[in-house]
């Protein structure tokens, strides 16, 4: 059997392995096993919540009862964003958490993905450890089941994110409108900004357990773009299926990506005098713009892995206060080691307010390169160097591009897909370059 832990979790099809119910019990009683051996003195209870898919209920109980085998509780939250349990965790008696969701995918699929002691995303070698265990011939002991709702979980994390807004700052009267992808932060989101005062127009927040992230959300975000150039909204913000990103559209209706956060969040820290050694976190998917921007105005960077646990790896390891990448993941290391869309979308916000300027003139110096990115469905993860002409073709077309673009080539950590990637200044050129890239892929 292949790999289960991806960029982000173990993701498929609900019903199929890895995500039936038989797996996933065995999931949950290897995830207790490895969490009692290397935190023996600490609570044997998981926070776990889950995204609206229909297929959430059923998956829950099944990772419950196997968690259950191995002496272990669940503290249930409901419905909420997968950044609820990073930033609830630190105050509850748990080990560690788990949300049951498929984030930006459609609503057929379904996911598993742990939070280790402190809220973070498991590190590899615990990923590993549990693997190797929910993989292993030894038979499930018998299985317990042991849930106890936490109906304070929503409230809590309100309470949370108000935290997170810089005192003396007010949203009374300021429009907003937000995209819930018909996901997890329909719970959330529009609540909590009325609460703080805004003019909010809501979009997708009906989840009927079938039509999360449909044609919505981070990933659609046109519908946002007429909404905030009907209303004159100051900001639009689209989440995806559990929240822990965010898209933004500025108030003439362009939509403005990760980069584009972390450009204005890194000058805006810059100027307060919180930007912690001057150096901001992007993965290797930030658009060549955002590095040149960051290089002209002085900003160390470091590159890591697409995925944030990845990024917050990274600025571990710098100091750095601030970083995230393109698909809307941003994670401000003064109140979470993990993204959160509506976090992101509170200091986007207040970032206006401070400043008095518009989102388009705060993001104005991201310049946007010309990227192409495709999508080629595999059957398996075949080395790029075994695919037939591939890697001669990849090596004319850097050639080509030279320093004025670049390509980036990867399987996802989540789907059944081999990425290709390319920038550079002429969009035609680039979509014929990775054109006869993915030919070479599909003929293979």
């Amino acid at each position: 059997m292949g790999k289960l832990f991806g960029t982000d979790g173990v993701r498929g099809v609900a019903g199929r392995y890895p995500l039936t119910e038989q797996f996933v019990r065995r999931l949950g009683w290897a995830a207790g096993t490895v969490l009692a051996e290397r935190e023996p003195r600490r609570p044997k209870r998981l926070f776990i919540v889950r995204d609206p898919r229909s297929s959430g209920p059923v998956l829950l109980r099944a990772l419950a009862e196997g968690l259950g085998a191995a002496g272990f509780s669940v503290l249930d939250g409901g419905v909420l964003p997968t950044p609820a349990v990073a930033a609830l965790i630190p105050s509850l008696p748990v080990v560690a958490g788990a949300v049951i969701s498929a984030s930006h995918n459609p609503a057929a699929h379904n996911g598993v993905k742990f939070f280790g002691p402190g809220g973070h995303k498991l590190e590899e070698d615990w990923e590993e450890a549990i693997e190797r265990r929910a993989l292993s011939k030894e038979p499930l002991p018998p299985l317990r089941l042991r849930v106890k709702p936490f109906l304070q979980a929503r409230n809590r994390y309100i309470r949370f994110l108000k935290k997170c807004w810089p005192a003396g700052v007010s949203l009374r009267g300021v429009p907003l409108v937000l995209d819930c992808a018909q996901g997890a932060t329909s719970t959330v989101a529009p609540d909590l900004f009325r609460q703080m005062g805004a003019q909010v127009t809501v979009l997708s927040a009906s989840p009927n357990g079938r039509n999360i992230n449909r044609q919505c959300g981070a990933l659609h975000p046109q519908a946002l773009a007429q909404a905030v150039r009907r209303t004159g909204a100051r900001l639009g913000v689209a989440f995806d299926g559990d929240g822990d990103r965010a898209i933004f559209v500025d108030e003439a209706g362009h939509p403005r990506d990760g980069d584009a956060v972390l450009l204005a969040a890194a000058r805006h820290l810059k100027v307060r005098g919180r930007l912690t050694n001057n150096s901001v976190v992007v993965t290797v998917m930030s658009n060549l713009g955002l590095h040149r921007a960051l290089d002209a105005l002085g900003f160390q960077r470091e590159v890591t892995a697409v995925g944030d646990k990845y990024v917050w790896q990274g600025m571990r390891k710098t100091g750095a206060a601030l970083g995230g990448e393109p698909s809307g993941h941003v994670i401000f290391r003064d109140f979470l080691p993990t993204g959160d869309g509506i976090l992101t979308a509170l200091q986007v916000a207040a970032l206006l307010v401070e400043t008095g300027r518009s989102f388009s003139s705060l993001t104005s110096l991201a310049v946007h390169y010309p990227q192409v990115l495709l999508n080629v469905p595999v059957r398996e993860r075949t080395p790029l160097e075994k695919i037939p002409g591939f890697s001669r073709a990849l090596a004319e077309v850097n050639t080509l591009l030279g320093d004025t673009g670049r390509t980036l080539v990867r399987y996802s950590g989540t789907e059944p897909l081999l990425r290709i990637m390319i920038e550079g200044p002429d969009r035609g050129a680039i979509e014929s370059h990775a054109e006869a890239l993915a030919r070479l892929v599909r003929a293979a």
